[in-house]
């Protein structure tokens, strides 16, 4: 099965427009109306942000933005856990409720983590697998475990020492450290050298009891440019998996398309469009004011917790194709899904799909099961 793109060239919609094509839609299917009742209920009390909380990794990776532009250096990480605490606080008292804690590599400093679980409702980590985040404490913490290529692959693009030194089976670890761990998603990056890896990747990790959500693989740093990399045969190979293993990957097929081409309601994902940049940040002036969506109150913050970075990657938008990002244009990108019920029912089914992956969200398969 293969989501058809929109192809939408029309000016945009007005609020009074949406309001009356929503009005008219769910009135003919009120299920629809049900779903995006849910959606919108549970999506008000998530406003998030997002931390580098360490320059530190275990890892180096090939194609690692962090390290690739030197986000590792360019700050230096806030260590007094009374100031991070302090910081977290004043997150809260803006309203935030959600934090998604990056690295470098998170796991690392546990004692660091710990703030923003007292203190934030929904926290999610990114990590690379090498190590297990404690269960105690950390029970309501979603894990977003990165996996590079599948297969051989993974080893090959991951598991190198920051002396170099490589060594093998980093994703056998993370499944290890994470087996039947309802706090894991797997954030497998697809990549067309691993397409043949794909099925034997997604089978092991749905074995051990955790879920997968795709991501596609960008070399920054390197001299591949995203649009060399794509390919129809990776796209075909993606959409099947997703039929093998319906349950545990957790993303719509419109999604899988839009990530791998980078298209989607007439439009090509990059910085114009894209809506995870932080809004405080002096460089997105014109941006903001060019009409498309942008997060509510969305900032990236450096591990010193003071700098606020371009946006939720690099800052080097020719390069990206960032999971998180592409989900963050689709869901900010309702007004575009509403020419009838079944292209309210294709964004409805990408909007669920985002809210799986995580173990806090009522629509995580471990909660509704």
């Amino acid at each position: 099965m293969s989501a058809q793109p929109l192809n939408l060239t029309r000016r945009p919609r007005s609020r009074d427009e949406i309001r009356a094509r929503v009005a008219d839609i769910v009135g003919k299917e009120p299920e629809l109306g049900v779903r995006l009742d849910a959606l919108r209920s549970f999506g008000r009390q998530v406003r998030n942000t997002e931390v580098h909380l360490t320059g530190a990794c275990n890892i180096r990776c090939d194609g690692c933005w962090f390290f690739a532009h030197d986000f590792d250096s360019a700050v230096t990480d806030e260590r007094d856990r009374a100031k991070v605490r302090s910081f977290v606080e004043r997150l809260k008292a803006d309203g935030v409720t959600s934090a998604l804690l990056i690295g470098g590599e998170p796991t690392l400093v546990p004692d660091k983590i710990r703030p923003f679980v007292e203190l934030l409702d929904y926290v999610t980590i990114s990590t690379n697998g090498l190590l297990a985040l404690p269960r105690e404490g950390f029970e309501d913490v979603a894990i977003a475990v990165s996996v590079f290529g599948g297969g051989p692959l993974d080893d090959q693009l991951r598991a190198i020492h920051p002396n170099g030194r490589r060594f093998s089976g980093l994703i056998d670890t993370a499944l290890t450290n994470y087996r039947d761990d309802p706090r894991a998603t797997f954030i497998y990056a697809l990549t067309e050298p691993g397409v043949g890896y794909i099925e034997e990747t997604v089978r092991k990790m749905a074995d051990n009891g955790n879920l997968i959500s795709f991501n596609f693989y960008s070399e920054y740093g390197g001299d591949h440019p995203l649009k060399a990399l794509e390919g129809r045969k990776l796209l075909d190979e993606a959409l099947r998996v997703k039929e093998l293993f319906p349950r545990a990957v957790v993303n719509d097929p419109y999604y899988i398309e839009a990530l791998i081409t980078g298209r989607s309601h007439g439009q090509d994902f990059g910085y114009d469009v894209c809506p995870s940049i932080s809004v405080d940040h002096k460089a997105h002036t014109e941006r903001i004011a060019n009409g498309h969506p942008v997060l509510p109150g969305f900032n990236a913050w450096g591990a010193d917790l003071e700098t606020v970075q371009f946006c939720c990657t690099s800052g080097h938008c020719g390069d990206c194709r960032d999971s998180q990002a592409v989900h963050s244009w689709l869901l900010m990108s309702m007004h575009e899904f509403l020419d009838g019920p079944d292209d309210l029912r294709t964004w409805l089914g990408v909007s669920e799909g985002y809210w799986r992956q995580w173990s806090w969200s009522p629509y995580s398969p471990h909660r509704t099961a």
